[in-house]
């Protein structure tokens, strides 16, 4: 048998509908084009502000543990970290043994956590799970993986940027196995309440189903931490089962490559991931889980990050003071700018200045009133301050007028 090469690979039916990932669709849109002007990269959320000068001395000393295989749950220093974390961040408290795993990257968790949770059925038919839309791919992949019914529910501007769950027809809520929330948002930088949260949970109640909360982007933001789902369940005295927290350390310390994040939740759903780990995971290498400890305690860096951030959201407000339809973050380090074609923007963007910016519909789903991305770019505020500011600049020119 020969194989077919990768690119021109069938998945399996349940996939059929994938729509392609962003990065590859902005290569294919933009790689015939020759930039206009020196290239700013404003696609890839990936941090650029420095992280601590002791992590190369941290992971170095501890070198040695690339000797050893790395305990499945997270190792006790890491765990106990990532406790105590919660607890100054939250106010509440999670056993650091039972109701917290290390994750190998945030993104692990929250596709084997569905692989995990999620029932083959519910009600005796095809469970649903919800996601916002636009969304962060790994959702409705992980979705598709098991079988689910991806269902994506729209988050506009009328509705702060957030889904609106509650709106959900009672046969497909009753259906609902899993719920994902982004809180801050990707892509619009938009914080759910605590109201937000106190509805969205007593809707898990009542309709039995479970939230997974990816609050990556919970340590940027501009003045008021934004609420934890953590901290909101245990005040509503939900079951803690209800909820998975996602958090991680590559936008709160600016170490993407360092792959660490964990997973907060009940003892019991805790328990399940663990014993998928154990056959189908990869747990974080000891060097780096003691690196990580040490990040998950301090947060003097994390502070002097998000000051770097304040000062773009500044940049922002004022580069793009009366614009139509502009948007400040809450929080994140995304803007989601209004244009009327987001790939066209892109292109005239790209080929008259050298700014790359991802087309918001690659971002989104169409779904019965279109693809909430469309007449959207979503724009990275991760360079440095000067670099940011000229690229600012540079795509309010070409795209709205010079002010």
């Amino acid at each position: 048998m020969t194989l077919k090469p990768e690119a021109d690979m069938d998945f399996p039916e349940r996939f059929s509908n994938l729509p392609a990932y962003a990065f590859p669709r902005l290569r294919a849109l933009l790689d015939g084009h020759a930039p206009g002007g020196e290239e700013i990269l404003m696609t890839i959320g990936e941090p650029r502000h420095p992280f601590p000068d002791w992590v190369g001395e941290e992971l170095a000393k501890h070198a040695a543990g690339f000797g050893k295989y790395p305990p499945n749950p997270g190792a006790p220093e890491l765990l106990t970290a990532i406790s105590g974390w919660i607890a100054r961040r939250y106010g509440v408290t999670r056993d650091a043994e039972t109701e917290i795993m290390a994750l190998n990257g945030t993104r692990e968790g929250l596709f084997n956590s569905l692989i995990a949770l999620c029932p083959e059925e519910k009600r005796g038919k095809r469970p649903v799970v919800l996601i916002p839309n636009p969304f962060y791919q790994v959702y409705a992949v992980a979705a598709l993986a098991i079988g689910a019914e991806p269902v994506f529910v729209p988050a506009p501007a009328e509705s702060g940027y957030l889904p609106d769950f509650s709106a959900l027809s009672s046969e497909t809520l009753s259906r609902t196995a899993v719920a994902y929330i982004c809180s801050p948002s990707n892509p619009q930088g938009a914080v759910a309440s605590t109201d937000y949260w106190r509805d969205l949970f007593a809707l898990a109640e009542r309709y039995d189903f479970r939230v997974f909360a990816d609050e990556c982007y919970s340590e940027i933001y501009r003045d008021t931490p934004p609420p934890g789902s953590l901290e909101v369940i245990a005040a509503t005295g939900t079951d803690p089962e209800r909820l998975l927290a996602f958090h991680s350390l590559s936008k709160r310390s600016n170490v993407p490559g360092l792959r660490s994040g964990f997973v907060a939740g009940g003892s019991a759903s805790i328990a399940r991931l663990n014993q998928l780990r154990a056959y189908a995971g990869a747990p974080l290498p000891l060097p780096l889980q003691h690196v990580a400890a040490r990040l998950w305690g301090d947060e003097d860096h994390v502070i002097a990050n998000r000051a770097l951030y304040a000062e773009k959201y500044a940049l922002a407000d004022e580069i793009f003071a009366g614009l139509d339809g502009y948007t400040s973050p809450q929080a994140g380090f995304f803007l989601w700018l209004p244009v009327e074609d987001g790939e066209v923007a892109a292109v005239r963007l790209w080929t008259e200045t050298g700014v790359k910016v991802l087309p918001g519909a690659y971002l989104g789903r169409d779904g019965t009133d279109g693809n909430p991305g469309d007449g959207f770019i979503r724009v990275a505020l991760v360079a440095p301050k000067d670099d940011t500011q000229r690229g600012l600049i540079q795509l309010r020119d070409c795209l709205y007028g010079a002010r």
